[in-house]
């Protein structure tokens, strides 16, 4: 990303609605946007087989490996705003596993682009089967979008819910049953 392009950018942006980007609060905005940006967008510049780096480990057993709540902060291709919320990812080791850390990192990765929420869900499980050779993949997004929250509609505490299952998750409704129970919220 070429931030000196994005500073002047947001310096003709601030012209454009009707601000001095050389007011005090203003003179280093385009700077931090550009940094912002550079943040939020780094999942273009990375590559999910070196985010993995070889963090998969050989496993004899075929459990259901859950990770429940993972932070997710992305923005909306349609209006380039926020959303936010939590991923839910399980799958079905067979003969592999992933580092824990690297499931997290793999949320990170695809939400740090331009996305719709029903993309990155697929994209999501779609890395882990291909980094696992899993039996099957569940992965559950639960998020709010700003651009329904600050603009538009403005429902203030709407939540949008995606899903993803392959392999015997999409085939065994048993299994499918048990990865939702399991990350369903308890009171």
């Amino acid at each position: 990303m070429n931030k000196e392009r994005v500073e002047s950018l947001i310096h003709d942006l601030l012209v454009e609605i009707g601000e001095d980007p050389k007011r005090e609060g203003l003179e280093k905005t385009p700077h931090r946007v550009a940094e912002a940006w550079q943040f939020l967008t780094s999942g273009y510049r990375q590559d999910p087989e070196e985010i993995i780096n070889a963090a998969v480990f050989e496993a004899e057993s075929n459990n259901m490996i859950i990770s429940r709540d993972i932070e997710l902060y992305s923005m909306c291709e349609h209006h380039m705003l926020p959303f936010f919320g939590r991923c839910h990812i399980g799958y079905i080791a067979d003969k592999k596993v992933l580092g824990l850390s690297k499931l997290a990192r793999i949320v990170d990765c695809f939400s740090r682009r331009l996305q719709i929420q029903e993309r990155l869900t697929s994209q999501i499980a779609q890395e882990i089967m291909n980094a696992t050779d899993a039996d099957g993949v569940g992965v559950v997004i639960e998020s709010q979008h700003l651009c329904t929250m600050m603009r538009g509609v403005e429902k203030q505490n709407s939540t949008m819910t995606t899903s993803s299952v392959l392999g015997s998750f999409l085939t065994d409704s048993t299994t499918r049953t048990e990865f939702l129970n399991l990350i369903a919220r308890t009171v």
